[in-house]
């Protein structure tokens, strides 16, 4: 007999099974408990390999505020700022800020685009929903003011290639709404084994918080002992003598202060949020009676496929139906990835963990690395970097030059100096206006005389102007497009050409920023889908006249496209429309009060208030305002041909 089979021992199914495929289930066996050390250090890991992106993204973030010489360098074995070694040499370490001009710059091109994110339903038949949808999508920006949030967001793609945002719902604000927030990329880590430029292959994503004390305890202590189990873990946090011995300055920030485990501010709580991908075993279900694809857990297999089956069998087999063609539910055993998450301390304790709550079954954030070519990162800054340091140090040699050349020096012979004067009397009589200087002259000694140099470097000013010029070609942000002045004798559509064609090497950024904002915008309108009840709903969309024949139900289950369309609020949006409308308007189709009420006028809404007096006093028999007895006489003979017309030329 085999002795390996002789020695074998046998061991459960579940323990060959559920608990090493079920990966958060093998986690909670461990020997730590409620201690999570292994995603931890993982997350640690993660976090110290995106330090070059970081120490990166700090250095662009300096060129465009304009600290663009504390780059290190080495002199003589010793590493010091370029700042320090500058000044130890006697200059002064000029600089001209081009790079912030041209972040300025692209933030105005971007907001002078007027763009929003609206629904399409697939289906034409929900259109009317999409509509709705798109209103309280407007009124959610409207909340969580994603005109800046926007704005600052693009700064930051356009400065280190990276943007986040969150979208979670909670109470904030006295609000319990969907909110979404800008994500600082020093505190963001996750997988950084991503490749794919949709970020579809990301398996981890968190994020580190300083939070206080008392709110960390209305987060997460739902019980006596939940409090003192975090008063035991952050016991040097709750202690407010600590905040003696931390200082800090506003408005500055420091990369060398952040820590993963640890924050800055001995007062704040660090609490790491982390989602990751785990596995668990399932049935992936197609319903062919209804067309359905979906999940269900191992142990409903029996009540929603099974027993579903059996009566559908029992069903089709009484009506006569041949047992082959009754159509069933297909339930197929796969190992499922899903989102998990966990809010643990910097000792790995979890504080709350779960799988995700959303029905969009993904994390809250949303990422966007460019160009992300081969997994790696790069702003548009970093581009013209070598540019502005050229330039900077232009500027610094030209100001050295004309420092160091003679202005105005007098050479004043000893031998001509009076004998009741001294040489300080000849300097202040020197600089004085109208003054005279009596000296005895003496054969063979020269004469005083001043000397003077223009200090000037023939070339310099064309080297300059060429860094200039390499600015703007490599960043495209030309002339033009900084709406600077045109040249004399260039015509408007000239002008108006060059600024179209700058605008093509803007295209790329700006479109994939925009595939950003319909990522952020999908996910807001997937929580309010789920959040959002019919009196919310109701509440905020109740002026649309579509909203009645809607359930809330349907909105709920309505997929919707998002576009990046422009802004209704634009002039140009609303110019567009309001001529569709009088077109319409003047065809006959639609009538004056309908007219008013689509169109986006000023005054619409005092028209439509006399509009509808004149319509009750004509009910009574009375003459309206405005309209004289001859016109009332014939709309009252010819009421039953073009009544509508000629009440709609009484009112012009």
């Amino acid at each position: 007999m085999n002795l390996f089979f002789m020695k074998r021992k046998l061991v459960s199914k579940s323990k060959l099974t559920d608990l090493q495929i079920d990966s958060v289930k093998a986690a909670k066996m461990n020997e730590w408990g409620r201690v999570e050390m292994d995603i931890l250090s993982e997350c640690q890991r993660y976090w110290d390999n995106m330090r070059q992106f970081r120490e990166e993204r700090e250095r662009n973030k300096k060129y465009v505020n304009g600290d663009q010489w504390s780059d290190k360098i080495k002199v003589g074995g010793k590493i010091m700022r370029e700042e320090d070694y500058i000044r130890s040499k006697g200059n002064i370490p000029l600089k001209n800020n081009l790079i912030g001009r041209q972040v300025r710059n692209m933030t105005g091109i971007y907001r002078n685009q007027m763009k929003e994110p609206v629904c399409m339903a697939r289906d034409r038949d929900e259109q009317a929903t999409s509509e709705v949808m798109t209103t309280l999508l407007q009124y959610n920006r409207q909340l969580n003011k994603m005109s800046e949030i926007n704005s600052l967001s693009f700064k930051e793609f356009v400065s280190s290639g990276l943007v986040g945002q969150k979208v979670s719902w909670g109470w904030r604000n006295n609000k319990m709404e969907c909110y979404v927030d800008y994500i600082n990329p020093n505190t963001l880590f996750f997988d950084t084994a991503m490749q794919d430029v949709r970020h579809w292959d990301l398996s981890v994503i968190g994020q580190i918080h300083d939070i206080s004390f008392g709110d960390m305890c209305s987060f997460f202590a739902k019980t006596k002992e939940d409090f003192v189990k975090l008063n035991e873990i952050y016991a040097s946090a709750k202690d407010r003598k600590f905040i003696e011995s931390w200082s800090g300055h506003f408005g500055k920030y420091e990369l060398h202060d952040i820590d993963f485990l640890w924050p800055y501010d001995a007062t704040m709580c660090r609490v790491i949020e982390v989602w990751k991908k785990e596995q668990k075993p399932r049935y992936r279900c197609h319903d062919y009676l209804t067309g359905e694809w979906y999940k269900i857990e191992v142990e409903d297999k029996y009540v929603l496929v099974d027993q579903e089956n059996m009566a559908r069998i029992e069903e089709g087999t009484a009506s006569g139906m041949d047992e082959n063609d009754i159509p069933l539910i297909e339930a197929e055993w796969f190992i499922d990835d899903y989102w998990y998450y966990r809010f643990l301390t910097p000792f790995g304790h979890i504080l709350q963990e779960g799988e995700t709550p959303y029905e969009h079954k993904s994390h809250p954030y949303i990422i966007k690395a460019y160009p992300f070519i081969d997994g790696e990162v790069h702003s548009v800054v970093s581009s013209v970097i070598d540019q502005q340091r050229y330039v900077n140090r232009l500027i610094t040699l030209n100001d050295w030059i004309l420092r160091s050349s003679a202005k105005g020096v007098l050479l004043f012979p000893k031998d001509c100096l009076p004998k009741d004067k001294t040489m300080e009397d000849i300097a202040e009589s020197w600089a004085e206006v109208g003054s005279v200087i009596a000296y005895n002259p003496k054969p063979g000694v020269p004469t005083p005389q001043q000397i003077s140099s223009s200090g000037t470097v023939v070339g310099l000013y064309d080297m300059l102007n060429m860094q200039l010029k390499l600015m703007e070609d490599i960043s495209g942000i030309n002339g033009a497009l900084q709406g600077k002045p045109a040249a004399s004798g260039t015509s408007g559509t000239l002008y108006a050409q060059q600024a179209q064609n700058a605008a093509v090497s803007l295209v790329d950024i700006l479109d994939s920023y925009s595939s950003f904002e319909r990522d952020v915008a999908y996910k807001t309108v997937k929580v309010m889908q789920q959040f959002y009840d019919d009196k919310r709903v109701t509440a905020i969309a109740g002026k649309d006249s579509n909203l009645g024949a809607i359930s809330p139900d349907k909105i709920r289950n309505t997929e919707f496209d998002l576009a990046i369309t422009e802004s209704a609020t634009s002039p140009v949006a609303r110019a567009m429309a309001n001529d569709l409308l009088f077109q319409i308007w003047q065809s006959g189709q639609i009538s004056v009060e309908q007219f008013l009420e689509h169109g986006n006028f000023p005054f619409a809404d005092k028209l439509l208030q006399d509009l509808k007096a004149q319509k009750e006093q004509m009910q009574n028999g009375q003459v309206p305002d405005g309209i004289s007895p001859q016109i009332m006489q014939q709309i009252q003979n010819n009421a039953n041909s073009g009544t509508e017309a000629m009440i709609r030329q009484g009112l012009m």
